[in-house]
């Protein structure tokens, strides 16, 4: 499966695209900011994921001594 992104500032073009892809037989969905900021954030997730667990007590102490 491939996926295309497209993003634009008017609604209006933004419809033409998607008729367009409806019309050829494509799926559409339209992502908000606030869908785009999920993504965003769960890719930085995993990104800092290290596998290795702390010492909460030590790092609640450490961030309040900050």
């Amino acid at each position: 499966m491939e996926t295309l992104l497209l993003q634009g500032k008017s609604k209006k073009d933004m419809k033409i695209f998607a008729d367009l892809a409806k019309k050829v037989g494509l799926k559409t969905k339209v992502l908000t900011n606030e869908h785009l900021e999920d993504i965003g954030l769960a890719n930085a997730m995993k990104k800092g994921r290290t596998g290795e667990y702390i010492n909460t007590e030590a790092y609640l102490k450490k961030l309040k001594s900050k």
